[in-house]
């Protein structure tokens, strides 16, 4: 073990700290959760990194999810011609790219990778695979079975999973919601997942299996960081059992693509409408803090080049130390979770790819603690989509979902970080999952 996995280890417990410091009941913490939530990250991540059959594992989920998105692009090719060959690549019939364009080459895959997942649905394989991870949950730290059903659904879906336990929101306790909204901010849907692995896997072949990985061991690490912020302090309505996902199945495998593929087309334009918004807002803002930043240095002989995301990448400094980044990466990694901050975690991993295609910019242990450190919707723009989706569904915990919106987004942010500091602690220049980096 060198200096950095050490660092890493540290960060684990310093991370829990931070949030046991900001805990709304620190002496009503339920210190089982806490306990199986780290010891089923660790064990998950040895498993992973240095188990054969993991490794095994690993790279045949990678290889699958690059294969998928082979198929996808045929699709993608067919609908956009010229405009969906990506940077590097050459066109079945010779073609040039025409250089990288989002709405061409990366959002397209939303729509096959979300018509995918509901065929997958509709035959009942993804209901087994959630409800094994949500029986591991409430068997071992004994929360809720709504909660563990709703955390385990956000290993593979995003806001949709709130409607597997519909009927239970209305009476959840406040700890159950924190729960709920940190849970779908710490993970990523396999939807836009499939967007990352395109951006990346050209220069990080096995980005695909890393980002499956920090999905699943950022789910434990929800249910850490939200007890710790937020500990149970009533009994809960499911507590202890094992409940049944509320599932309205499609009448067929043609109807299951169909509903599939508009869901997709729904998120790739919101997706589309959010990066309109809040890049032009942003740049908006960066206008005025840019100027701000000019007048000050001239009051002081000094340049200052600011921008919101540099002010929050300041931030992160002590974060990217904890969860072990290289000192030297240190700036470069806190800009990535600043702008994940802000911008959503798709600038970022657009950035985190730039970053690893240019030689000597970044460290390979730099590079893949960021892929799971920004493996989450851990941003403003999620907050506001996890806490509006939910009120939808249940108004009359409006006010209580937007008490907890912030205390939750800490919460997500630090269950991101923690999984990194995993992922940097198991992480060695050997490792043969990251075998082609």
């Amino acid at each position: 073990m060198n200096i950095y996995n050490f660092i890493s280890f540290l960060g684990i417990f310093a991370l829990m700290f931070i949030a046991w410091i900001f805990s709304k009941d620190r002496r009503n913490i339920n210190w089982r959760v806490v306990f199986w939530g780290v010891s089923l990250q660790l064990l998950f991540a040895c498993f992973i990194f240095y188990v054969p059959l993991g490794l095994f594992l690993f790279n045949w989920i990678n290889k699958a999810v690059i294969k998928l998105l082979s198929f996808a692009n045929a699709g993608i090719y067919f609908v956009f011609g010229p405009l969906a060959i990506p940077p590097g690549s050459v066109g079945p019939q010779g073609e040039n790219s025409l250089g990288f364009i989002l709405a061409f080459q990366a959002l397209p895959l939303v729509v096959f990778f979300s018509s995918l997942m509901a065929l997958l649905y509709h035959i009942g394989l993804m209901q087994k695979v959630v409800k094994l991870f949500a029986w591991v949950f409430t068997r071992l730290m004994r929360i809720s079975g709504a909660e563990s059903l709703c955390t385990s659904f956000n290993i593979v879906v995003g806001i949709e999973s709130v409607f597997s336990i519909r009927p239970y929101i209305e009476e959840m306790t406040l700890s159950e919601l924190c729960m709920l909204l940190t849970a779908g901010m710490s993970t990523i849907a396999s939807t836009v997942m499939a967007v990352y692995a395109g951006f990346l896997y050209k220069d990080f072949p096995t980005i695909a299996g890393h980002l499956v990985s920090a999905s699943i061991l950022s789910a434990p690490a929800a249910i850490v960081m939200a007890k710790l912020l937020y500990p149970e302090d009533k009994k809960p309505q499911t507590l202890g059992k094992v409940v049944e996902p509320e599932y309205q199945k499609a009448g067929s495998w043609v109807e299951a693509i169909i509903k599939g593929s508009q869901e997709g087309v729904r998120m790739a334009v919101g997706i589309v409408a959010l990066l309109l918004a809040f890049l032009g807002l942003l740049a908006m803002l960066n206008w005025f803090i840019y100027f701000l930043g000019k007048r000050i240095g001239l009051i002081f002989g000094t340049s200052l080049q600011l921008s919101l995301e540099r002010l929050l990448s300041y931030l992160y400094y002590p974060f990217c130390f904890l969860i072990g980044v290289p000192f030297s990466d240190i700036p470069a990694v806190a800009m990535l979770l600043g702008e994940r901050t802000i911008l959503t975690e798709l600038v970022a991993y657009q950035h985190l790819a730039k970053l690893i295609s240019t030689a000597g910019l970044i460290d390979f242990r730099s590079a893949v603690i960021s892929a799971y450190a920004l493996c989450g919707f851990a941003h403003i723009a999620s907050l506001a989509i996890f806490v509006g989706g939910i009120s939808g569904i249940a108004p009359k915990r409006t006010a209580d979902l937007g008490r907890l919106g912030l205390r939750a987004l800490l919460a997500s942010t630090l269950a991101c970080l923690m999984t990194s500091a995993v992922a940097g602690l198991f992480f060695t220049p050997n490792t043969k999952v990251i075998i082609g980096f």
